[in-house]
């Protein structure tokens, strides 16, 4: 039997009506039926998702695997189960509440081929869902997590490689209750030979259910804490200190830790704050420097030194200027070149916070008129303008003796 090109795992979990338009989303590929397989597995339902699944192998076009289980509680168990029984080249988790655009697994496998890379993303559209944007902008033969904005998409649904994931025993952390993906997905990017990003099709449909049982908006908040430390976990151990480090971290503190210090903050208990600011100390004190603050922006660096120094009293006030939608002034200084955005504590002596902390990178300092933006080879320029004025002299005073 000819290896199939891609195997298509599907966990579901309590999955009807979705899976149907999911499944028939699978049927309808443009790709030969025969270079895929399907494995569905149904973790534990008593919607019906089970029947379905056997009843779609049945009829399917391409072979379809189907596997009944006791539920394992969450996303994991079922994505390990099916990445155990893969036979295909590349594999691509579909989660059973979504669909695929009908060219996708044809562009993401020859993608894949033509640029031998060990990861491909194909272009995320979401329906009443909101999917990450920002790595969309152009389509890219080979790219890497250090010079792409890939690192903020870090869900499952992408095409990989079987052999990267086999070399390096690659599962998923079934002691996760969320974000494991995100932990899958990264350490994939870090061991691959190469990224490629399609872009200009819609490859995955992302979509929200009507009853709002998505797996990723359930959970108490410390399952958030979890997953945060396990990505910073295994970013600083993959990673070597400096700046590429730094640069990967944004994301957990960005993405996983900082919403947790959001409006939802202020409608927290006093025992639910103290908290969460027991489970972030051990993450800021070993993950949260200078470098990676600069690279936020002045709210969000603002919030998370909060934290990081123990101030729920200070960040109250901040998070409530947050959700007032308030637009903060501007202070400009050094003829234009500084740009301090003045939320709550600004140069406030009782606070006693670093101007540092208020101070607009670049990119968020251009929204304001008045800055000029100081080349980043300027010092440069002028201690060389520095260097010959010094040495203009020395030769006059030679000449004048």
């Amino acid at each position: 039997m000819t290896q199939p090109d891609v195997s298509v795992i599907i966990g579901a979990y309590e999955a009807m009506p979705y899976l149907v338009e999911c499944l028939a989303s699978v049927a309808a590929q443009t790709i030969d039926p025969a270079r895929i397989e399907v494995i569905a597995i149904d973790d534990g339902s008593t919607d019906g998702t089970g029947e379905y699944m056997v009843d779609f192998a049945a009829r399917a076009p391409m072979p379809v695997t189907v596997v009944r289980q006791d539920n394992s509680g969450g996303p994991s168990g079922p994505r390990n189960v099916g990445l155990d029984k893969a036979v295909g080249r590349y594999v691509f988790f579909l989660d059973a509440d979504d669909r695929l655009g009908p060219k996708a697994l044809e562009r993401l496998v020859a993608m894949a081929d033509r640029n031998g890379t060990d990861v491909v993303l194909g272009r995320v559209e979401g329906i009443n869902r909101t999917p990450p944007k920002s790595m969309w902008g152009k389509t890219l033969d080979r790219t890497d997590v250090f010079s792409s904005n890939i690192k903020f998409t870090l869900s499952a649904q992408k095409l990989f490689r079987r052999e990267l994931l086999e070399r390096h025993n690659m599962r998923f952390d079934e002691s996760l209750w969320t974000g494991e993906d995100a932990l899958f997905t990264m350490e994939a990017y870090l061991r691959a030979d190469g990224v490629s990003v399609l872009a200009d099709y819609t490859c995955y449909y992302l979509v929200g259910r009507d009853d709002g049982k998505h797996v990723t908006k359930s959970g108490s908040y410390t399952l958030r804490f979890d997953s945060a430390r396990a990505l910073m976990n295994l970013i600083a151990e993959m990673v070597p200190a400096g700046p590429q480090r730094d640069t990967l971290m944004v994301r957990p503190f960005l993405v996983t830790l900082l919403p947790q210090f959001g409006p939802k903050f202020l409608k927290d208990s006093e025992d639910v704050r103290r908290h969460k600011f027991e489970l972030a100390k051990p993450l800021m004190d070993a993950h949260w420097n200078p470098e990676v603050a600069r690279r936020l922006r002045v709210h969000e660096r603002l919030r998370l030194h909060l934290v990081a120094v123990g101030r729920p009293d200070l960040l109250v006030d901040v998070v409530e200027f947050l959700r007032a939608k308030r637009q903060a002034a501007a202070v400009i200084e050094k003829r234009g070149t500084r740009v301090y955005l003045v939320y709550p504590h600004f140069r406030s002596r009782a606070a006693g916070l670093p101007d540092s902390l208020y101070l607009a990178e670049a990119r968020e300092a251009r929204a304001f008129e008045g800055y000029r933006e100081v080349a980043a080879n300027s010092f440069l320029r002028r201690a060389l303008r520095k260097v010959r004025r010094s040495r203009s002299a020395d030769s006059f005073g030679a000449a004048a003796a």
